[in-house]
């Protein structure tokens, strides 16, 4: 089992930078793919970014590509999300994931068995 908690949202102007983390706990950090997912109000989550098990593919929205980056540290627990040159269509709560698929890129949110509770990011214009 691997549980997640979020963490480095807030506000920030158009054109700034934030980094979320994602905490995991549990020995098995390691084995699962990761992803990023975001839900705005009266959306539904839509895939943001994902990164197999050991780094070695990722896969990025078109809506982010160019501006986000996704990395993960095994040794630390910790999933990352780089986020430059935030706009207003950013805004959103975004969630860490966990997929036991090790080799994994899946934009489909039903494919990870374990989330956080979510981070809220708001840009403003």
């Amino acid at each position: 089992q691997v549980q997640l908690v979020e963490s480095g949202g807030g506000l920030v102007q158009v054109g700034d930078s934030l980094r979320l983390s994602c905490a995991a706990s549990g020995p098995t950090f390691s084995a699962y793919a990761m992803g990023w997912f975001r839900q705005a109000p009266g959306q539904e989550r839509n895939f943001v970014a994902a990164i197999t098990s050991s780094s070695g593919n990722t896969a990025i929205a078109d809506s982010v590509k160019g501006r986000f980056t996704i990395s993960r540290d095994n040794a630390r627990n910790t999933l990352y999300l780089q986020m430059n040159s935030l706009e207003p269509e950013d805004t959103a709560v975004y969630y860490c994931a966990a997929n036991p698929f090790t080799y994994s890129t899946s934009k489909n949110p039903t494919d990870y068995s374990h989330w956080g509770q979510g981070t809220q990011v708001t840009v403003s214009s």
